[in-house]
């Protein structure tokens, strides 16, 4: 299996490649402890300063279906729309930066993957490596064509609530929560209740990151999932964390070393955590 991820090399090398689009999604996310909000897009950064060629996303609206109390993937019509106005076709690369160890760049990532677009991949290390290694830097917008996008729904990449429910009882599902250990034990929620899906494993998304923000190295990875208890083979693997964005991140790692059979849990806690109908586990 190829690599899903590029070095900041490789795309200097092709910045202006007519068959590449290069999407930026820069922004923050503040623990549950602090005061909402908690998640911020940082268009103005794009503003000030990209990497050449790129075009913006922000990962709160334009890939989320509006309304959804767990910022749920953008409908197929929404998502196309979208894709056809950044100059994005069923044919054209992609490659994603953050500047948040590309978490929201994974996010992307499985949204083109969950309609059928293969061709993507994380620039790795982001707009932080980018910068600190001197690379060129461009406040130019770039004009763009627009393209047809046809979404193509891979329903394998996604798993619901109802399967969550139907994993719990048949014991036949890997479940990975990727979210911080407070969140996890509950002494911290983003929903109405706190704690963890029953049987789940606790892997913080932080423990899969370098510290220069690259993905750890397939090696590391295959050792840090060894030592949490995390199964590469298992047969059904759905990760999840409060909407969707960290736990795509954790599948891109889990891909980088290896493992198959991966879903992503799209409502994630924050739908979880807000239906008093679901089980619920504490502590640690």
């Amino acid at each position: 299996m190829k690599s899903p991820l590029v070095t900041t090399a490789w795309l200097e090398q092709r910045l202006y490649d007519p068959k590449i689009r290069v999407v930026e999604l820069r922004g923050k996310v503040l623990p549950p402890t602090e005061p909402p909000p908690h998640y911020f897009t940082d268009r103005a950064g794009y503003g000030a300063g990209h990497i050449p060629n790129a075009v913006f996303v922000d990962w709160q609206v334009d890939i989320v279906e509006p309304g959804s109390p767990s910022n749920d993937v953008a409908s197929p019509g929404r998502f196309a729309a979208l894709m056809g106005a950044l100059g994005i076709s069923n044919d054209t690369r992609v490659v994603i930066y953050d500047n948040a160890a590309s978490m929201f760049a994974c996010r992307l990532r499985w949204c083109l993957r969950y309609y059928g677009h293969e061709d993507v991949f994380i620039l790795d290390g982001g707009w932080e490596k980018w910068h600190a290694e001197g690379r060129p830097i461009s406040a130019e917008i770039p004009r763009l064509e627009k393209a047809d996008f046809t979404p193509r729904v891979n329903a394998g990449l996604k798993a619901t609530e109802a399967d969550i429910l139907a994993g719990l009882d048949s014991g036949s599902m890997q479940l990975i929560d990727v979210r911080s250990p407070a969140e996890f034990t509950g002494a911290a929620s983003r929903a109405q209740q706190g704690g963890h899906i029953p049987c789940a494993i606790s892997l913080p998304r932080k423990k899969m990151v370098a510290d220069d923000l690259t993905v750890l190295s397939p090696e590391a990875l295959r050792e840090c999932f060894a030592e949490n208890g995390v199964a590469l083979d298992a047969g059904d693997t759905v990760i999840y964390c409060n909407s969707g964005v960290s736990a795509s991140f954790g599948m891109l790692a889990l891909e980088v070393a290896g493992a198959r059979n991966l879903r992503l849990y799209d409502g994630s806690w924050k739908e979880w955590g807000n239906n008093p109908m679901t089980p619920k586990a504490t502590g640690s």
